[in-house]
């Protein structure tokens, strides 16, 4: 159901993949020039060499680090607005139908995914912290950590919801239509959502492997997604991944470099990045998510087809009566 929603609208496959993919690629891009700019006029107040901006590392650390967290989010937000005026104008598609199949948002599904995988971050982490003090430095500042956390509430959701609407929502339901079925959308926005964090520092540091646990957490989300025909489940759960992650922990190594709670300064391993979230975290969420919710017809939702959906019952009785 929630990728057939998509037939009642226009959804020629050049709206998803031409028209539509241009639009939020040249959003993103405009999102991005304030940090480009900022950057740029940095190093030159500095007199440095403006080839640093090919280093990574270089180009998080040239600003303030919650102003860099700002900017570096605002290209999300611009990414999601130019999405919705894409859904809206190109598509005529209400926003409901790229969030659910259910007759209007339900935020219970969406504090659940959040408060899930808040709560095991907070917990793991503490125990780890216990456990291996030496991997973490407390660098716990007031006023910092309140600026953070004010960005963080009001533009991580942001970044994260661009990532769910396009991959999980747009992409989902535009493949589902053109494909005919459930597991090419799954499998090709999975993938995708993987390889688009190839350029993060993290792939860097710790090698390709770590691309195991991106596509992985698609897949994750994916799965998710079609078994509960919405995407609020991963809108909560990827907004608050990324939400507590940049409030309590960071690392050099990492793509948010914030002023969190905790520093960590143990070299990451590729086990505990890569293969623990995602061959054991992620299959005991979603058998506590299926519970909840009741899943059934795991086979169907996965890999069945998409049909398109009969007419409105009343709208055939309106059009008889005619």
């Amino acid at each position: 159901m929630y990728i057939a929603q998509a037939y009642k609208y226009l959804h020629d496959w050049w709206r998803y993949f031409v028209v539509g993919l241009l639009i939020v690629f040249v959003a993103t891009q405009v999102g991005s020039i304030p940090l480009l700019v900022a950057l740029m006029a940095k190093i030159m107040s500095e007199g440095g060499d403006m080839s640093v901006l090919s280093d990574t590392n270089v180009m998080m650390n040239t600003l303030e680090s919650n102003f860099t967290f700002f900017l570096l989010l605002l290209s999300f937000a611009v990414g999601l607005g130019a999405l919705y005026l894409t859904v809206k104008y190109l598509h005529k598609q209400p926003w409901l139908t790229l969030t659910t199949s259910r007759k209007k948002t339900d935020w219970g599904r969406v504090w659940f995914g959040f408060g899930l995988i808040a709560a095991i971050t907070i917990i793991t982490t503490l125990i780890d912290y216990n456990s291996s003090p030496e991997n973490y430095v407390l660098q716990f500042d007031l006023v910092p950590f309140i600026i953070l956390a004010v960005i963080g509430i009001v533009m991580v959701p942001l970044q994260t919801s661009f990532e769910e609407y396009l991959f999980r929502g747009y992409w989902m339901q535009g493949l589902g239509v053109l494909a005919g079925n459930r597991w090419v959308p799954l499998m090709v926005t999975s993938l995708l959502f993987g390889l688009m964090h190839i350029a993060n520092p993290e792939v860097e540091k710790i090698g390709y492997i770590i691309l195991v646990y991106y596509i992985g957490t698609g897949f994750f989300l994916g799965i998710i997604t079609l078994m509960d025909e919405g995407l609020e489940l991963a809108l909560g759960f990827h907004a608050g991944n990324n939400l507590i992650g940049a409030l309590l922990v960071t690392a050099d190594w990492t793509v948010f470099q914030t002023n969190s709670i905790f520093k960590d300064i143990a070299e990451p391993t590729v086990g505990f990045m890569a293969i623990v979230p995602v061959f054991v975290f992620y299959p005991i969420l979603i058998f506590i998510m299926a519970k909840r919710y009741k899943w059934t017809n795991w086979g169907e939702k996965l890999f069945g087809k998409v049909h398109k959906p009969l007419p409105e019952i009343e709208e055939t009785e309106n059009n008889l009566l005619v």
